[in-house]
């Protein structure tokens, strides 16, 4: 059985629909895309994995069990763990109490007397920002900044991460180291999926890509297959490889303005 199962989510507001009929799944031990255009429902979809959107309808599975109705702080418990696309972090605090209040958060009461610096050192090394440790979170680069977030998530020792736009604000070196560290991530057994604009990263350490549009999941597949699927690539440059394409590229590239 997959580790997260999302099964026939609609979300509407009113009289649009934001999410429409999407099914997918997300295994442990692996790193699933969810790409699409902009507007596409990726967010969106994330929200009703965690919780913070209620489907109109449909279901999501946790470890085989219905969370449909589970309250965030509840899925938290269970496993999961999320960034945001917008910066979440508490910007008045260090880099290093920052991960040290997501610590106090998880363990409870009993992680005020076993909390150890050596605990948030560990943490912050792992994700690459250790130089930063004494910065406040509001003064550091935006891809410090994603670390940090992930750092925070990794406290609670997850099952599942969502990771939405995790690459945004590193450049090139440390966007290679941060899709090795996700590698590691997922050989410990830990399921990650990830909205992501970086298609060069998601087509280097995906197993497994869903592609959405208009909140509908139009292609499933490997990160090969991905790329060579019509419907993919005409939902990002316009245009399939059965139709004539001119002197356009057949590489998957977003469209101007990007995906989202």
């Amino acid at each position: 059985m997959p580790l997260l199962e999302v099964q026939r989510a609609v979300v509407q507001f009113g009289g649009v629909t934001a999410v429409n009929d999407a099914s997918f799944t997300a295994e442990r031990g692996e790193i699933t895309g969810l790409i699409g255009p902009n507007g596409a429902g990726k967010t969106t979809t994330f929200n009703v994995i965690t919780g913070l959107q209620r489907p109109t309808r449909g279901d999501v599975f946790f470890e085989r069990r219905k969370v449909t109705s589970l309250p965030v702080h509840r899925r938290a418990r269970r496993g999961m763990a999320r960034t945001f696309q917008r910066l979440e972090a508490f910007g008045s605090l260090t880099v290093r109490d920052n991960v040290r209040v997501a610590l106090d958060i998880h363990r409870g009461l009993r992680g005020v007397f076993t909390a150890s610096g050596a605990d948030i050192d560990a943490l912050l090394a792992r994700v690459g920002i250790s130089a930063y440790a004494a910065e406040r979170a509001d003064s550091v680069p935006t891809g410090t900044a994603r670390l940090l977030e992930l750092a925070r998530c990794l406290a609670g020792d997850p099952k599942l991460l969502l990771l939405d736009e995790p690459s945004s604000g590193l450049d090139d070196a440390e966007t290679d180291a941060f899709g090795d560290l996700l590698k590691e991530l997922a050989a410990e057994r830990r399921g990650i999926v990830m909205v992501e604009h970086d298609m060069d990263l998601v087509m280097a350490v995906c197993d497994q890509v869903h592609v959405l549009d208009f909140g509908s999941v139009i292609a499933s597949g490997t990160p090969g297959a991905i790329r060579s699927d019509p419907a993919v690539q005409k939902a990002y440059l316009g245009y399939s490889d059965v139709e004539d394409a001119g002197d356009h590229t057949q590489e998957l590239e977003p469209v101007p303005g990007g995906v989202a």
